[in-house]
């Protein structure tokens, strides 16, 4: 989550609200809501059930308190010119509902820029359907590797600019996976734009 925090902050340039869900997503949101405090760039920080977090999201959640940093249950967009899109990730398979849906028109109403963190919130990552509401993205930042999601069915309008980025994978887990990838993938530099 590290670096994915590092990358994802890197594309935030201006006063950013960091909203997060509950999963994975949630930690890489927090962890990049670190690197944008240490830069001056943390508008605000919220999650939609802080209750939720577990594992490495929770160490992140647990970082950013010690740092003194306040983490809502609210969103707050005052003073701010981007939203980071943390809410979901690459496992969404149905229509955000309550919160997470309100979260998700509340962004899209923002006026501030967004970007999404791998894929906009509301996108099968896989399949390309977009679930009602899905988070129209001004910048998608995929980690890793491209999700097929990006191109495919509703992907291509929801995504806006598409950058991938490096967190340091090592080639080899993408193998036992059964996935091939150029080892020159980040060579010439850690981010390149599809």
């Amino acid at each position: 989550m590290e670096a994915a925090g590092w990358q994802l902050a890197r594309f935030c340039e201006g006063r950013t609200v960091v909203a997060c869900g509950v999963g994975n997503n949630a930690g890489d949101g927090l962890a990049a809501a670190r690197h944008l405090h240490r830069w001056g760039r943390l508008a605000s920080v919220a999650c939609v059930d802080q209750g939720r977090l577990r594992g490495p999201a929770e160490q992140e959640l647990n970082a950013l308190r010690k740092l003194g940093i306040e983490v809502t249950g609210t969103l707050l967009f005052e003073g701010a010119e981007v939203v980071l899109d943390a809410i979901f990730g690459t496992g969404i398979s149905r229509a955000p509902e309550g919160n997470f849906a309100a979260w998700i028109e509340a962004i899209n109403s923002s006026g501030a820029s967004v970007v999404s963190v791998d894929v906009p919130s509301g996108l099968d990552a896989d399949s390309g359907v977009a679930y009602a509401p899905s988070v129209q993205a001004h910048t998608t930042v995929t980690l890793g590797l491209p999700k097929p999601g990006l191109s495919l069915a509703d992907g291509p309008r929801l995504v806006g600019e598409v950058w991938v980025a490096d967190i340091g994978m090592p080639l080899e887990v993408y193998a036992e996976l059964g996935i091939e990838v150029p080892r020159t993938l980040f060579s010439a530099q850690d981010r390149f734009r599809l």
